[in-house]
C-alpha cells in the first residue's frame, strides 16, 4: 500500500474566506477574490494555476458573504445564449473558461479562526494524500513554474514543501519566516525552524513564506491539536513548526520569479498595471499613455522643461 508521501498532489485547496477588510468599502459587498486584476478576478488567476499544475480537483474554503465567488465559477445559460446568439466567440469562451478549467467544491469555515483552521476544513476532501494550498493575496506569473517546481520536490522527497521569498530582514516581522539548515545551496532548502511574524531582530532569516504549500496529510492531525497562536488565530506556520520538531521533512523553494501582491491597495494597482501593460491587446496603448502621464507630472522634470 503506497504511503502518503509517494502518492500524487491531485488536489488543491484554496482558502477564501477572508472579509477583505483593507479594501473596504469595495469588499463591502463584492468579496476581496473577486476584484478584477485587469478582466479577470484575482481567484481566477490562482485557479488557472492550480489545473496548469495538474490539479484538477479544487476546494474553496468559503466564509460568510462569499456566495458570488460560487456563482462566479457556475454556469450562466442565459449569458451564454445571448453571447452565442450575437456570435461573440471571445467573449463566450472567456465566460466558459472559469468554469471548465477544473472541479471546483466549496464548503463553509463557519468561523474564521485563522488559515489553519481553514486548511483543517479540507481534511475530509483531502483524504490521506499530499495537497496544494495557493493563497489568493500571492498572484504568480504564469511564466513561473512556481508551483510545479514545489509538486516535483515534494513527489522527490516526500513530506511537505512550502514557497519562500527573500523580503529582506528589515521586512520579515509581516511574514512567517522559516531558519534553513546550514549550508543549503541552490532554489531547495531543508527547513529547520518557522516562526509567524517575529520581531526584525529575532527573525531566524530574511526568507518569508508566501502563500504557496505543498503539504502532506499528516498536517491535519498537528492542526486538531495546534492552539491559538499570534493573533488569536490558529496559524498554519504553527503546525509546520511542529511537523519539523516531530521530525517530519519540510522543504522550502526559493521563489525568484515574478509575483504580484494584490492583497495590499498599492500593490494591487501595480499589478493590474503590470499585467495590463505586458498583454498584446492592451500594452502598446497602454504603456505609450503611461509614457506621456508619467512625463506630465509633477516633478519629474519633463512637465517643468
Amino acid at each position: 500500500m503506497p504511503t502518503s508521501s509517494s502518492r500524487p498532489t491531485r488536489k488543491a485547496v484554496i482558502p477564501v474566506a477572508g472579509m477583505g477588510t483593507r479594501f473596504l468599502p469595495a469588499t463591502k459587498a463584492v468579496p476581496k477574490e473577486l476584484l478584477p486584476v485587469v478582466d479577470r478576478p484575482a481567484l481566477q488567476y490562482i485557479l488557472e494555476e492550480a489545473a496548469r499544475a495538474g490539479l484538477a480537483d479544487v476546494l474553496m474554503v468559503t466564509g460568510r458573504n462569499k456566495a458570488a465567488i460560487e456563482d462566479f465559477f457556475d454556469r450562466v445559460p442565459e449569458l451564454e445564449a445571448v453571447l452565442e446568439k450575437k456570435g461573440d466567440a471571445d467573449r463566450l469562451a472567456a465566460v466558459q473558461e472559469s468554469t471548465d478549467m477544473a472541479n471546483v467544491h466549496f464548503v463553509r469555515q463557519g468561523e474564521a479562526k485563522g488559515l489553519g483552521h481553514a486548511v483543517l476544513q479540507a481534511a475530509a476532501f483531502v483524504g490521506h494524500e499530499p495537497f496544494a494550498v495557493l493563497l489568493g493575496d500571492d498572484l504568480i506569473d504564469a511564466r513561473d513554474h512556481l508551483l510545479e517546481q514545489m509538486l516535483q520536490v515534494q513527489a522527490e522527497r516526500g513530506g511537505s514543501v512550502i514557497a519562500l521569498l527573500d523580503v529582506g530582514r528589515e521586512n520579515i516581522d509581516k511574514y512567517g519566516a522559516v531558519a534553513i539548515e546550514p549550508g543549503g545551496t541552490g532554489d531547495v532548502v531543508a527547513i529547520t525552524g518557522l516562526v509567524e511574524k517575529p520581531p526584525v531582530e529575532e527573525a531566524p532569516s530574511s526568507l518569508a513564506i508566501i502563500g504557496r504549500y505543498v503539504l502532506a496529510p499528516e498536517i491535519f492531525d498537528v492542526l486538531r491539536e495546534t492552539p491559538p497562536g499570534r493573533g488569536g488565530e490558529i496559524q498554519l506556520t504553527d503546525a509546520l513548526a511542529t511537523l519539523v520538531e516531530q521530525g517530519e521533512p519540510v522543504h522550502g523553494v526559493v521563489f525568484r520569479g515574478r509575483r504580484y501582491d494584490t492583497g495590499d491597495r498599492l500593490d494591487y494597482l501595480k499589478a493590474v498595471i503590470r499585467l495590463a501593460s505586458e498583454r498584446d491587446d492592451l500594452g502598446p496603448p497602454l504603456r505609450a499613455w503611461l509614457t506621456e502621464f508619467v512625463a506630465e507630472l509633477p516633478g519629474t522634470g519633463a512637465s517643468e522643461a
